[in-house]
């Protein structure tokens, strides 16, 4: 990392508002970064250097006039699930072919409005279905940690893998993420990263290209902790063009940072020591809570006891609703089409070439769930069972429980390719065991890294709260990344 491109968010518009630094400087920095490093990274699937110089420009004509926004002339990436006016948003799959919207979403007119510059879109799993980047129609993105004495390449997690990259590699100074498993948290535990995935409804679902409706949530990863506080502050907001979006003003979150969380109750939950769990993983979650003791806060054992039914219950709501949404692919309207003899053959032909193999799995088990026969035993069933796993929830926190701490993943980054994986995909559907109950009872949960396994690889810890009080973790955070520090690989590429 260059000298600018090693600056937080926190620091770059420090420098900025000072004038020690320009935002076409900054932009320069990070977009001569990414020519030199995506070949070896893949995370950037589209590189936008005409439109981020002239954000940039913009943004220092801006910062001249004493106008500067939150975020003016930071240099961000944008998962290519959000849509960008005139710009490639394709999902990285290969039905949305050559499509370039005519709107922007939300989440990321927000980021412009407040003076943020666009650097292009970042590498994903296809449709977000992934826990892994492999998924990708342009191939898997690369965390740029490797382990000590290694050369193999190892995944940056799934989805959001091409985000949680490039932020850990220096390719951009905070990037827009999403969240409908674990997609925000497991990349950034994999890359030594910070993910907050907000409180469903805290940010806008507009404009950002569905996967499962009920459990899809953006967010960003970023450096630390203060950095994802100034990044969700600016992407949260009320819209009217999303009913799910909830109206409540978000609060300043940096104002979090650095709060005292003496007296904060710390629930434990028995149910996240899963069979097989590496020692490292046991260890690490002790360490995390010694850190929080040491800094005044009570820890206690709660249960949570439907998190066991939690995975296979997400994956028929994810499934279920994914087959739903998938549906508008079609070959018709935009993206790709392949002729077929009759409009039925066109459809059939476009989608099995449009869809790649996970995408296709995953709409073929949503639509058995659903189909008649079916849809009482298994969606029916997995819907009652995400009403207990968010009333456990609810009865902890009035026990007057604060926030939860446990695991993030059962283990550090593995290798692209990893064959045992790929012959199986419920070992890789594993991979979020720690993760999807948040999503079944949208609540908050923020991934922070907490240290380094025997391999030299970032392992992170969760922290869980309650609706809308995203400020809690934020504070717990920054006592945890105080004790544990913020980690950055060594650079290879």
């Amino acid at each position: 990392m260059s000298e600018l491109t090693s600056l937080t968010i926190a620091q770059a518009r420090e420098k900025l508002v000072t004038k020690d630094i320009t935002a076409v400087e900054l932009t320069d920095a990070y977009l001569g970064a990414i020519e030199a490093a995506n070949g070896a990274l893949n995370t950037y699937v589209a590189v936008t250097p005409e439109i981020a110089r002239d954000m940039a420009k913009a943004s220092d004509a801006r910062i001249a006039r004493g106008e500067a926004g939150v975020l003016e002339g930071i240099p961000l990436g944008v998962k290519d699930l959000f849509a960008t006016r005139d710009v490639h948003t394709q999902a990285c799959s290969h039905v949305l072919d050559g499509f370039k919207p005519k709107y922007e979403s939300t989440v990321t007119q927000n980021l412009w409005n407040a003076g943020a510059v666009m650097l292009g879109k970042l590498n994903m799993d296809e449709f977000a279905m992934g826990s892994s980047n492999e998924n990708s129609y342009y191939g898997p993105a690369v965390n740029p940690w490797k382990a000590k004495g290694s050369d193999e390449k190892l995944v940056p997690g799934g989805s959001s893998g091409g985000s949680a990259a490039a932020v850990a590699a220096g390719l951009c100074a905070g990037a827009t993420a999403t969240d409908t498993g674990g997609s925000i948290r497991q990349p950034a535990a994999f890359t030594g990263t910070v993910g907050i995935k907000p409180t469903y409804g805290r940010c806008s679902r507009w404009g950002i290209v569905a996967y499962a409706s009920s459990l899809d949530q953006a967010g960003p990863i970023a450096r630390d902790v203060r950095d994802a506080a100034i990044l969700l502050k600016s992407m949260a907001s009320i819209d009217e063009k999303d009913t799910t979006s909830v109206d409540l003003l978000a609060p300043n979150y940096e104002d979090a940072i650095g709060q005292s969380i003496k007296g904060m109750k710390i629930g434990i939950p028995k149910e996240y020591r899963v069979d097989g769990m590496p020692e490292e993983i046991e260890a690490l979650w002790q360490q995390g809570i010694q850190w929080l003791k040491d800094a005044g806060a009570e820890i206690v054992d709660i249960s949570l006891p439907h998190t066991k039914y939690a995975l296979p219950a997400y994956y028929i709501v994810a499934t279920a609703e994914a087959s739903s949404n998938l549906a508008r692919y079609d070959g018709v309207r935009f993206g790709l089409r392949v002729d077929g003899k009759d409009i039925a053959d066109m459809y059939e032909k476009s989608r099995a070439a449009g869809f790649g193999k996970e995408v296709q799995r995953r709409i073929l088990m949503g639509t058995y769930v659903l189909s008649a026969g079916y849809y009482d035993a298994y969606y029916l069933r997995a819907q009652k069972v995400r009403t207990l796993i968010k009333r456990d929830f609810e009865q902890v926190f009035a026990a007057g429980v604060d926030a939860i701490l446990t695991p993030i993943t059962p283990s550090s980054a593995f290798a692209i390719g990893d064959k045992e994986l790929a012959a199986d995909p419920v070992k890789m559907y594993l991979n979020d065991i720690f993760t999807v109950t948040l999503n079944m009872a949208g609540l908050p949960g923020i991934s922070v890294p907490a240290g380094l396994d025997a391999k030299g690889l970032p392992l992170g810890l969760q922290l869980i709260g309650k609706p809308f009080e995203e400020e809690t973790l934020f504070k717990t955070a920054h006592v945890i990344e105080q004790a544990a520090g913020t980690f950055t690989p060594a650079k290879w590429w």
